[in-house]
């Protein structure tokens, strides 16, 4: 019998903190302790709320949405579409990489896929579904996590105000009935999956200088990107 401790967030979120005592949490949270003690599971256990832990509420200004954490050894820690120092950056990763040297002309590509330092200036780097199983893409979906981080980005929505959303592919923008458009940014864009950016959907939507534009409008500093 698995002896279950709910997970707490930082003190900063704290208004985030009921939706982790629901009886859906609690269900999911049971889900989430089975499949780690049965299979190898990412992000390790201790990161699983890791977006969190490094954006503090306070300084909130960007919300990137993904989708489910990287499946392959040793490459999710907690924040879409980062990867650890010295794990070979990802090509969605990359050609987010190669959008923010468009928009601001930089010569060097970085070569470290870790995002912790955006994270560290305000973007909270949140996937929709928070673990999955080793090599099984999309395997913890139907553990109900979706519902939850519904809750936190409607919750995100109204404790905040002038908050910069990037929405990038379909699945991401169906997540925009849960913003108030009135009061915060939402940027839209295809993935910038290879697939998608291939395709003329990802490449030249200059979100990343729009976000800042934005954040410079509301007098809040830019992110350094």
């Amino acid at each position: 019998m698995i002896d279950m401790i709910l997970p707490t967030l930082p003190k900063d979120w704290n208004y985030l903190q009921p939706i982790l005592q629901t009886p859906e949490f609690k269900k999911l949270w049971v889900r989430v302790e089975v499949a780690y003690e049965n299979s190898e599971c990412f992000p390790p256990k201790d990161h699983i709320f890791h977006a969190f832990e490094i954006c503090k509420s306070s300084d909130l200004k960007v919300v990137i949405l993904g989708q489910d954490p990287y499946h392959g050894k040793g490459e999710a820690h907690g924040l879409s579409f980062s990867v650890p120092d010295g794990m070979k950056i990802p090509p969605s990763l990359m050609n987010i990489f190669k959008e923010v040297q468009e928009n601001y002309v930089q010569i060097f590509l970085p070569t470290s896929g870790n995002l912790s330092r955006w994270a560290q200036q305000g973007v909270l780097l949140l996937n929709a579904t928070l673990t999955v199983e080793k090599d099984q893409a999309n395997s913890h979906q139907h553990f109900g996590w979706q519902a939850i981080t519904d809750a936190i980005l409607k919750e995100i929505s109204t404790h905040h105000q002038h908050i910069v959303f990037m929405l990038w592919g379909t699945f991401a923008q169906k997540k925009l009935k849960w913003i108030d458009t009135s009061k915060h940014l939402v940027l839209t864009s295809g993935h910038p999956s290879p697939l998608s950016a291939n395709q003329g959907k990802w490449f030249g939507n200059q979100h990343f200088l729009l976000a800042n534009k934005y954040l410079e409008i509301c007098n809040k500093k830019q992110i350094d990107w």
